[in-house]
């Protein structure tokens, strides 16, 4: 039997359906299994959704390797309003400040993250764990072997972004 016969609808409305029923990040390589096709397929059958999801209230957000769909960015704030979460704490200017170096930096140590700030960033890094923005994600190969931090899929939500390459370009010192 063919993918064409197998298939109800285009591949990109699948992968729609499997992201929306999953409702968290899945894995490329677990939809093309599910869907018994090749990875590469499902690339771009999610190209073909980001398209067409360009205008509507949802997006396909990747991090790493998994894929989930959330809601756009310009929305958020009815979102919000439905789900009660108007009251959601702001972050401090120390933990934007942490949050971008880590953004940017990743995968990155704390002492690393101490040094281009000119403070100790404990409590601000123990914070951002507990509102799940960033997340261990390995040690470093260096001496007492210091843990690495890198972003989380909230940290995208939270930002209203799709995936890390959406991330505004840093502009050089020098261009100052």
């Amino acid at each position: 039997m063919s993918e064409a016969e197998t298939f109800p609808g285009p591949l990109d409305a699948g992968l729609e359906a499997l992201l929306f029923a999953a409702g968290e990040g899945v894995p490329i390589a677990r939809l093309a299994r599910a869907l018994d096709v090749s990875v590469d397929k499902v690339e771009a059958g999610l190209l073909m959704l980001e398209e067409r999801l360009r205008t509507r209230g949802i997006r396909v957000q990747r991090h790493g390797d998994q894929v989930r769909l959330v809601t756009a960015a310009d929305w958020a704030p009815w979102v919000q309003r439905l789900l009660g979460l108007e009251a959601q704490a702001r972050l401090s200017r120390a933990a934007l400040e942490t949050l971008a170096i880590i953004a940017y930096r990743q995968p990155i140590t704390r002492p690393e993250i101490d040094a281009i700030r000119g403070v100790n960033s404990d409590g601000v890094i123990r914070s951002l764990l507990e509102k799940g923005l960033i997340q261990e994600v390995g040690r470093a190969d260096a001496p007492g072997r210091p843990i690495l931090y890198g972003t989380t899929e909230a940290f995208l939500q939270h930002f209203g972004l799709t995936s890390l390459d959406d991330l505004p370009p840093l502009e050089s010192w020098e261009d100052e």
